[in-house]
């Protein structure tokens, strides 16, 4: 175990991981969790695998049966419906943000606040 660990720790120390990959989006589609829940993982203390984390390993047998699912899914929405909400809240979350550093600069004596003073 103490080689592995070593190992391991070596592999992620080293900044060797560069560079990308292109990925080719075979399925964008919203599948709810309850379509998938009674699917579990017995390498995951037999949890569902909607508990699951990234880069958690799944046995064959059961991503088969969650591909089935995610492909034979007859879903009516995507997430690239929301990105417009997204984005106009980000905007908008933006522009806050920059009212708010504008009235803190200018007033000058923000007394509350922990942080340091504008320079005049």
């Amino acid at each position: 175990k103490q080689w592995y660990q070593r190992r391991v720790r070596g592999v992620w120390s080293q900044d060797k991981w560069k560079g990308k990959f292109d990925v080719k989006w075979i399925y964008v589609k919203d599948v709810p969790n309850n379509q998938l829940r009674h699917i579990k993982l017995e390498n995951n203390d037999n949890k569902p695998v909607t508990n699951s984390r990234d880069t958690q390993e799944i046995p064959r047998d059961k991503g088969v049966q969650l591909m089935r699912i995610i492909h034979d899914y007859k879903h009516s929405t995507s997430i690239f419906d929301d990105f417009g909400h997204y984005e106009k809240r980000q905007d908008e979350d933006n522009a806050r943000k920059g009212a708010d550093r504008k009235t803190w600069t200018s007033s000058g004596d923000n007394k509350d606040s922990d942080l340091p003073k504008p320079k005049n």
